[in-house]
């Protein structure tokens, strides 16, 4: 049975455990925290040379990267990337959007709120919450709403990767206590609820919160 190298909470790790819930995959989890000592231990290092979640193995076979995982994936189940070339680069590129940006300014939230407090015993950093909630993500949820239209995905009319990881920051946003600002962003949150009611991302959700509820 194929395994995850990482922690539910991670957002990467989420998009693989989703990807592998719509291609109906099972699979286990071995936990590894993304710090010292966990991320320098040897046998991890082989499975994530960069020291980075997710690692994956299946059998022999080795390999690390939410996106290079997605990517390996694709031949097992029903696709998660197009066929049409174009719609096919749309999805990838939102899923580059969701891994960059979209991460870069939810990951302050998440850790101000939860990991500061919870995991490190520290007070968390409200300025720079305050700064990935004021001025980070509203022009990035600007384009996401812009994007979606009349839509009810990003691409290709249907579920793809690029839902899997926008799904999984804005996941990460509401484990931080926040959620899209339906007035503002009427289109990008009616996508929220939608794609985070999904079977794939409710399973991982449970996992989630039992965790985050041990902390």
């Amino acid at each position: 049975m194929p395994t995850i190298h990482g922690v539910p909470l991670s957002p990467f790790v989420r998009k693989v455990r989703v990807a592998l819930h719509e291609k109906g995959v099972n699979y286990d989890i071995e936990p590894v925290i993304p710090l010292p000592p966990a991320q320098d231990e040897p046998a991890f290092r082989k499975i994530s040379p960069l020291g980075k979640i997710p690692g994956y193995t299946d059998g022999d076979f080795v390999i690390s990267d939410s996106s290079v995982i997605l990517n390996y994936l694709e031949s097992t189940g029903p696709a998660l990337l197009p066929d049409d070339a174009q719609q096919r680069a749309r999805a990838l590129w939102f899923e580059e959007y969701a891994d960059s940006a979209l991460a870069e300014n939810v990951a302050p939230v998440f850790f101000n709120r939860f990991v500061a407090p919870k995991v490190m015993q520290q007070e968390g950093d409200q300025a720079a919450i305050d700064a990935a909630l004021n001025e980070g993500l509203p022009p990035l949820f600007d384009y996401l709403e812009e994007q979606l239209g009349d839509g009810e995905y990003l691409a290709a009319g249907r579920f793809t990767v690029a839902d899997v990881a926008v799904g999984a920051m804005l996941r990460q946003l509401q484990m931080g206590g926040e959620s899209v600002d339906a007035g503002r962003w009427p289109k990008l949150a009616a996508y929220a609820e939608r794609i985070l009611t999904r079977p794939s991302f409710k399973t991982a959700a449970e996992a989630e919160n039992q965790m985050m509820e041990s902390m």
